[in-house]
């Protein structure tokens, strides 16, 4: 009884593994096939452009 018990706790933790490692795989697929990370680079850019520019700088020899 006890070993059945343990095996049921494996295969659900299995099942919750391969849940979130299937999430995560699709997830992974849509940023890539919509190339959403540079679109949030192309939106974050300006934002980063206006702290990079505030800072002074030496100008370069």
């Amino acid at each position: 009884m006890n070993e059945l018990k343990i095996c049921k706790l494996i295969m659900k933790i299995a099942a919750i593994l391969a849940g979130v490692f299937a999430a995560l795989t699709a997830l992974s697929m849509a940023v890539y096939f919509f190339n959403l990370d540079m679109k949030a680079a192309a939106l974050a850019q300006p934002l980063v452009n206006k702290i990079y520019n505030f800072r002074k700088r030496e100008p370069l020899p």
